[in-house]
């Protein structure tokens, strides 16, 4: 596949409703220090009015990033093609550099469980992913970034970690890395891994984007 895509540069900041007015009505509708910002693609799908005005008034100022939380692109359900339509559309107005979701599924039989549920890191799981992807970058004619999630259960069927499932996609398909390094050491610390063995093991020219987040600490787990 050879899609094109543009990576951010500098620190973006996620975008959020009460956001809107101190972006619009600063000077030159730009926050110092802020390079970027990253949209959650599920609220302005099928979106107009008041909100889509607002949001293409910072895009007037700003690059944007899609980061969405509904793929499911580990599901099992068939992909939601009015969502993925959906998204194509909000893409083709905003036109983001990066179009970005989790490796995991949220749900089944056509329920959304709101939750990004880890996938079991097996050849099969990666070869269903992966056929799962391409369908997507080929409908939005463009290559996505996938994230590593934080996950808090591990699978007795594993047969590769994470980075390796991760590295081994980025070749089968194309994809890109959104790595977020908050869930990467939330992980490692829940199963008890190396982060920095996680890291190293990432295919760094794939990363596209990074996220930093926090967590909270229960001693003996970090959610």
């Amino acid at each position: 596949m050879n899609f094109s895509g543009n990576d951010l540069e500098g620190f973006g900041l996620g975008l959020r409703p009460q956001h809107f007015p101190d972006i619009i009505n600063c000077r030159n509708g730009r926050w110092p220090g802020v390079d970027w910002l990253e949209l959650i693609s599920e609220n302005f799908i099928g979106v107009g009015g008041i909100p889509m005005r607002n949001l293409m008034q910072v895009r007037e100022h700003y690059p944007l990033a899609m980061h969405g939380v509904s793929l499911s692109i580990g599901g099992l359900d068939p992909i939601d093609v009015d969502y993925l339509k959906g998204l194509k559309d909000l893409a083709r107005t905003v036109e983001p550099a990066i179009i970005s979701d989790h490796l995991c599924w949220t749900g089944v039989n056509g329920i959304n469980l709101h939750d990004l549920l880890p996938l079991p890191l097996t050849e099969e799981a990666l070869n269903h992913v992966a056929v799962r992807i391409c369908f997507v970058q080929e409908t939005l004619q463009r290559r996505i970034a996938i994230e590593n999630p934080s996950t808090y259960v591990s699978f007795a069927d594993d047969g590769m970690t994470e980075w390796e499932f991760l590295t081994e996609l980025t070749r089968r398909t194309d994809c890109d890395l959104l790595l977020d390094v908050n869930n990467v050491y939330v992980s490692a610390f829940n199963h008890g891994l190396d982060s920095a063995e996680y890291l190293a093991g990432i295919p760094l020219e794939k990363v596209c984007q990074i996220h930093l987040a926090g967590h909270t600490d229960n001693g003996d787990h970090l959610i």
